[in-house]
């Protein structure tokens, strides 16, 4: 029988969150996942990892349509 539990550690023991049907005494064997989805995340915290970590050419600034769209004639 495969589950995914939700589970909370107090320390000692994993508690589940909600009632679950398995037989007491016995082994089971389970792998443990933080669920790093509840922890708050900073937007700008994001954004200063990911600073520096994309290149880019140079004239990226005054060519974007090209980069964007191609050799289209973007004169009009």
């Amino acid at each position: 029988m495969d589950a995914q539990l939700t589970v909370i550690f107090d320390g000692e023991v994993f508690r589940p969150t909600e009632h679950i049907d398995l037989k007491p005494n016995t082994t089971y064997t389970i792998t443990v996942h933080t669920d790093e989805a509840l922890e708050p995340i900073n937007a700008w915290d994001v954004l200063q990892e990911l600073t520096g970590t994309i290149t880019m050419p140079q004239d990226w600034s005054e060519n974007h349509q090209h980069y964007l769209y191609g050799d289209k004639d973007t004169s009009s």
